[in-house]
This record gives C-alpha cells, sequence and structure tokens, in this order.
C-alpha cells in the first residue's frame, strides 16, 4: 500500500467481509459481540458506506439483546435492564436466563444505543425507560457507576457510558450529575491527565472519557481554552500541556507517558485536545503520516506499524482520528459521543 494514501475502498472491502463473518480470533470475544459491532457499523458511517448494511434487519439484531423484565417484581431486584453483549439476554431456560454470565452491561448499552443512532432508529419507537431506572441503581454514594448489577468494578469508564446514555436518550433521570461530576473532578492527576480512578496514573482513555463526559453533562464548553477568564471545572492548562506531551517524536499518541505511539490514543487524546479547542497545537502532518503507516494490506488498522494483522477496535479508532484531521472520504465525528456526526444520527 501507498504509505501516503488513505485506501478508502479497501477499507470498506474489509469491513464489509467483518461484518458477514468475524475471523477466527474473534471467537474470545463472543460476549463483545455488540461492541465488535459498534466498531464495524460505525467505522461504515464514517466511510459514508452505510448503504452496505441491512438497517432494518441490524436494528431487530440489536434489539434483541436488551434485557426485559418478566414482571413488576423483577423491577426491585437490582437487575440493570440494559443490554447485554452477546446472545439475547432476553431469552430464558426455564427461569434462569440463556447465559447466566451475560447480564446487561453500560458499555453493552452504550454500544446498542450508538448503532441505533447511527443508522437513523427513532428512539421514539422504543420505552427504554428501564434502562434509565435501573441504571441509577448502578450509581454508587461516591458518585462512580459499577457496568453490571453485581461483580464489576467502577472507574471513569463506566460513568462515561452513563454519561452517554442519558444523552442520547435525552433524559438524565438515571444517574445523580453531581455526584458524577465530583468524581470526575477527583480522577484529575497532579499532571493534569485523568486516572481510571482517583490517584490513578494519568491515561488517554480515562482522560477522554472525563473530559467528553463533563462536556455532554454541561459542565464544560467546547474550545474551553479560549476562554481561560472564565472559572474552570478542571485545570486546563495543564491538561492541554499532558495531552500535548502525548504526541511523541514519530508523530504518533501514547496513552501514558514512556509508552510507544498507539493508533487509538490518535483518537482518545486527540479527540481531548479537539474538545478543548487545542487540537491545532499537535502536529498533524506528522500524525498522519503515523497513521497512515497503520494501515493494514488488508484494509483497517492495526495498533502498530510493525505488526501484521488489523483488528475492528484499532481500525474504528484509526478512521475517528483521520476523521478529526478531516481525511478526505471520512465523515465528521461528533467527538464527544464517539460517532460519526451524520444527519440520521438524529443528535
Amino acid at each position: 500500500m501507498d504509505p501516503t494514501t488513505f485506501d478508502r475502498e479497501r477499507h470498506v472491502a474489509f469491513l464489509e467481509m467483518m461484518l458477514e463473518c468475524l475471523p477466527e480470533d474473534y471467537e474470545s470475544q463472543e460476549i463483545n459481540r455488540l461492541t465488535i459491532a459498534y466498531f464495524v457499523i460505525s467505522s461504515l458511517a464514517l466511510l459514508d458506506a452505510l448503504d452496505r448494511v441491512n438497517k432494518d434487519q441490524l436494528v431487530s439484531w440489536v434489539l434483541s439483546f436488551q434485557l426485559h423484565p418478566r414482571n413488576d417484581a423483577d423491577l426491585k431486584n437490582g437487575q440493570f435492564y440494559g443490554f447485554g453483549g452477546s446472545a439475547p439476554a432476553s431469552t430464558f431456560i426455564g427461569d434462569e436466563p440463556a447465559s447466566g454470565n451475560n447480564c446487561s452491561h453500560l458499555a453493552s448499552t452504550y454500544c446498542a444505543l450508538a448503532i441505533l443512532k447511527v443508522v437513523g432508529y427513532s428512539f421514539a419507537n422504543s420505552n427504554f425507560e428501564l434502562i434509565l431506572v435501573s441504571m441509577r441503581e448502578l450509581q454508587l454514594p461516591d458518585g462512580s457507576f459499577m457496568p453490571t448489577h453485581t461483580g464489576a468494578e467502577a472507574d471513569l469508564r463506566f460513568i462515561y457510558c452513563a454519561v452517554a446514555i442519558c444523552f442520547m436518550l435525552n433524559n438524565w433521570t438515571g444517574m445523580d450529575k453531581l455526584k458524577a461530576r465530583e468524581y470526575i473532578l477527583k480522577c484529575q492527576s497532579y499532571d493534569g491527565g485523568f486516572g481510571l480512578v482517583p490517584g490513578a496514573e494519568s491515561h488517554g482513555g480515562a482522560t477522554y472519557c472525563a473530559v467528553a463526559a463533563l462536556h455532554l453533562m454541561g459542565y464544560m464548553e467546547t474550545g474551553i481554552i479560549s476562554k481561560l477568564s472564565q472559572t474552570l471545572v478542571i485545570d486546563t492548562p495543564l491538561l492541554v500541556e499532558w495531552s500535548l506531551q502525548r504526541q511523541s517524536v514519530d508523530g504518533g499518541f501514547q496513552g501514558r507517558a514512556n509508552k510507544p505511539s498507539d493508533t487509538c490514543y490518535a483518537f482518545w487524546v486527540g479527540g481531548v485536545l479537539k474538545l478543548l479547542g487545542g487540537y491545532h497545537f499537535c502536529n498533524k502532518e506528522a500524525l498522519r503520516s503515523f497513521l497512515l503507516s497503520c494501515q493494514s494490506k488488508f484494509g483497517g488498522f492495526k495498533k502498530f506499524p510493525d505488526i501484521i494483522y488489523p483488528d475492528l477496535y484499532h481500525s474504528f479508532y484509526g478512521f475517528s482520528a483521520l476523521s478529526l484531521l478531516q481525511e478526505p472520504g471520512l465523515k465528521p465525528l461528533q467527538v464527544e459521543l464517539g460517532i460519526p456526526d451524520i444527519s440520521g444520527a438524529g443528535i
């Protein structure tokens, strides 16, 4: 492949193939099937190729993953009535779910709603009130969220998912916004970045979750660094400095200090800079060169330039990062929501 050219048609062909049949290496990711679908569908949307998808069939498939209570008593059992990641969560064998480990999950629910938004599905056609009612039970006293009703960690990733779910449903009854905000602010580190939990090392993904959540909740304006005379909820200048320091000599972005550049952080950290209004400070030419070096000859993107095979996670975030760079042939992003900003999204 020409390392200076974005090969759109090869990428579309790769995604069409992934839509029909995944390689066997994805078998271990069965529980994340909705997440994988989110990467494929959102990538096709970024490439303006959603015409390759049977939208009605896709919507029916996604909706089949939602868990529903069997009766009113179930509404008081602490279960989260969102979307599971794999086989339909509403399928029961006797009195038990068909897959006891496939509980509905905040990340899967975010992915499900994002897919539906991307293909233009009207949420007025469904009753998602149960998602919000049951999601509120996942918020802990410190403001953080567990992703499911039992046996899970709580950190910024799941605050972001909860915030994005409320934003997409245009209903904030599913969470206490002030408590979530307080938790996010406690996660900013001494160097300006955010850790997944208070006191943790700053990380590109966690920093995106913090900044994007604050934007979606209305606590931060886009391009905030141009308005530094206003009262800021976080230490923005330090955050911008930390984010810019993540661009390495090879042009790519690293997720943490002293780590190699990785395709996905061109979105996670680049998206933070975009939201803060500091994206123009990064070396865009060098970043584009790094990203194109991670294109696979099979289509899609790789984590690093020197590995062979692409994967769907890094493919989507490679497309997203190039969209931030306004690469021809790619749709723009709604950065804080992590989906293509297309007219059919209903946003």
